[in-house]
């Protein structure tokens, strides 16, 4: 007699049936997502599944498809000279778009048509916008017919200015691709001897011919008196320029002139990280240079002198050399010279 205390095994239910099946068809399902096809194709997965593993699967070390400056739009800047005046113009205008929303590409004395195809050719991989200033007007459609075949948006930089003066004057223009920067011997010599002049009078040098300077620049240590001057005399001016000490007696020189100075000043908390940043680049610690309570004390101290002087004053916080040598020009009445 068999052991009635043994259970007997539980007979399979529809319920028990119904839930095996489910699971089998699961796996299934799970196994058709990885396991390669009968044709012995690789593994496919379901979309569901790629996109998970997409954000969880490691980089695999290519290029993402567009770098950060792929996304900067390209501008093609073209000139049968230095470029100079073009760049001016579109430096410009660019201020008053994001900083960083293009990329600039110069090519410069594109003189002939053979260096004209091959700048296309350039500018055609890179795609973006093409700024022109050449003089030729044969370049020009050149340029335009080019940009039209590729479909890149083109801008003409000097053609309506030109055209305009034209229309206005009744004179009829001459193209010369030299004539921008023509070495014209009077003013040329002029801007030459004026480099010269600043360069000997540089940080209180030549004190003896300061009277001498169109305009002589003088303020406490790093208040862009160098830079300035020496922008100053590419327009063709001779300028000086002297660097003043709390501590140390302005030289006689300086201080006999009652014209053509002008005293630069600048704010303390920007003084202050300009020669914070000057001393980490000579790898010197904090010193009385850029303490803020001296570098204040030596702005105030330079402030009072210049109101003794009488010398006008140009505060050159957060200002470009550009602006502080036209302030000074204004200030002493200087005009370039026509070339």
């Amino acid at each position: 007699m068999k052991d009635e205390t043994k259970a007997n095994p539980k007979k399979p239910t529809k319920r028990r049936t119904a839930a095996k099946k489910r699971g089998t068809k699961a796996i299934a399902r799970a196994k058709a997502q990885v396991e390669p096809k009968n044709d012995g194709t690789k593994p496919i997965l379901s979309s569901s599944l790629a996109a998970r593993n997409s954000k969880l699967a490691p980089s695999s070390g290519t290029k993402p498809i567009r770098d950060a400056e792929a996304e900067r739009v390209a501008l093609h800047i073209l000139s049968d000279s230095t470029g100079n005046l073009a760049q001016h113009m579109l430096m410009a205008f660019l201020t008053q778009f994001p900083r960083e929303a293009f990329a600039l590409h110069h090519h410069h004395f594109i003189q002939t048509e053979q260096k004209l195809e091959r700048t296309m050719a350039s500018v055609a991989k890179l795609r973006g916008i093409v700024f022109h200033a050449v003089v030729h007007q044969h370049m020009k459609q050149m340029i335009e017919r080019r940009c039209l075949e590729l479909a890149i948006p083109f801008c003409d930089l000097t053609g309506r200015f030109v055209e305009f003066l034209t229309a206005a004057s009744g004179i009829k223009p001459q193209p010369d691709i030299g004539r921008l920067h023509h070495v014209h011997a009077s003013s040329y010599h002029q801007r030459i001897r004026a480099l010269e002049f600043t360069l000997e009078h540089d940080d209180g040098l030549g004190l003896d011919t300061l009277h001498e300077a169109d305009a002589v620049l003088v303020g406490v240590s790093r208040t862009s008196k160098t830079p300035t001057s020496i922008y100053l005399a590419q327009q063709g001016f001779r300028v000086a320029n002297v660097s003043l000490a709390m501590n140390v007696p302005p030289p006689r020189q300086l201080l006999a002139l009652k014209e053509n100075v002008v005293g630069l000043t600048i704010n303390t908390p920007q003084l202050v990280e300009i020669r914070r940043n000057r001393s980490r680049s000579w790898r010197l610690g904090d010193t009385n240079y850029n303490d803020p309570r001296q570098v204040n004390q030596e702005i105030l101290w330079c402030r009072r002198l210049f109101e003794a002087q009488g010398w006008p004053t140009i505060n050159v916080t957060d200002q470009a050399i550009e602006e502080t040598a036209v302030k000074t020009m204004d200030l002493l009445g200087l005009k370039v010279a026509a070339s």
